[in-house]
């Protein structure tokens, strides 16, 4: 093989096979000389590939684990394997490694041939994973689409669908993706508003880069996922509620309240509750697991709350 770079590459396609490989049979491989075979692991490790020699009869090349990961070389069904990992990972939002699956997917996608494209799209649509819970779908090669946009700061036009169903189009300049749990959010900066906005990938479609390169932006927030966490508080409901617990308060302290005057005792065996503000499931839990009697005089939602999943209860018990 006289042509150098195709031997380089051949050679490291070989050395990315976790084995040891006798150099003649590396020169026999390539159909070169041993000196050649030298002359071009050293040229590898002037590229930063770590290639380790060992002498003796049995002794040989090997690529070993450096300080830093070099690039790569993948076969077709390597690639495939790869892709359709990631693409899995980034579909089951595992805690982690979301955006950096995603991330690593559009870099390989945007490599891979055309027909390798194809056969990853056509295991991804023939497969169905199992889920044990029901939850928005999420396209992966949107969120890599989104992501490629981000790295680019291109800015991008979609269509939006808000909660309550109404469609529009919207300009943004794409920041970060985050994955909240089941759901992945993009944050950007909303050019028709002029502010900041998040938005539920599954309620994004056709989005397309306007072929706009925009500057960098400063989030008001420390990161994202902080500025994710925010907006999702503030669109939470939060009640603050009131309850007599017939229980002493010393029984109860520590169990309820972020503070000793959220309890004040009423007598030798009841206390009064005043909450802090907090979603109506979770205080409705608290006061479930206290082990105790109690009457709710505030919010009225907490009190119709508790009536629902208190029939809920009662009917599942016959």
């Amino acid at each position: 093989m006289s042509d150098t770079p195709a031997r380089l590459l051949a050679l490291l396609s070989l050395l990315q096979t976790p084995r040891e490989w006798p150099g003649s049979e590396l020169a026999a491989r390539l159909d070169v000389s041993l000196r050649t075979i030298r002359r071009d692991v050293d040229r590898l490790r002037e590229l930063g590939y770590p290639v380790q020699a060992t002498m003796g009869a049995i002794g040989g090349y090997r690529l070993v684990a450096g300080k830093a990961l070099p690039p790569l070389l993948l076969d077709d069904e390597e690639a495939v394997a790869i892709a359709v990992g990631l693409r899995t990972a980034a579909g089951h939002a595992v805690t982690g490694i979301e955006e950096a699956s995603v991330r690593a997917l559009a870099k390989l996608e945007q490599v891979l041939p055309t027909r390798l494209r194809h056969r990853v799209g056509a295991l991804g649509a023939a497969t169905e994973p199992l889920l044990t819970w029901s939850r928005p779908t999420v396209d992966p090669e949107q969120l890599t689409g989104l992501a490629a946009a981000i790295a680019n700061r291109e800015r991008l036009r979609f269509s939006y669908r808000r909660h309550d169903g109404v469609s529009g189009e919207r300009r943004v300049e794409p920041h970060r993706l985050v994955s909240a749990g089941r759901r992945w959010y993009l944050v950007g900066y909303d050019n028709d508003r002029d502010d900041w906005r998040m938005f539920r990938v599954d309620r994004i479609s056709e989005p397309v880069s306007i072929g706009v390169r925009t500057a960098a932006r400063e989030l008001p927030a420390a990161d994202a996922a902080a500025y994710v966490t925010d907006k999702l508080t503030e669109l939470t409901p939060v009640y603050r509620a009131v309850a007599t617990l017939h229980a002493p308060v010393e029984a109860v302290a520590g169990r309820v309240g972020d503070s000793p005057a959220d309890l004040v005792p009423i007598d030798a065996r009841s206390c009064r509750l005043t909450s802090h503000s907090d979603t109506l499931d979770w205080l409705a839990w608290r006061l479930l697991t206290l082990g105790c009697e109690f009457e709710v005089h505030e919010p009225p939602e907490l009190v119709a709350y508790l009536r629902e999943i208190g029939g809920r209860a009662t009917r599942a018990a016959g």
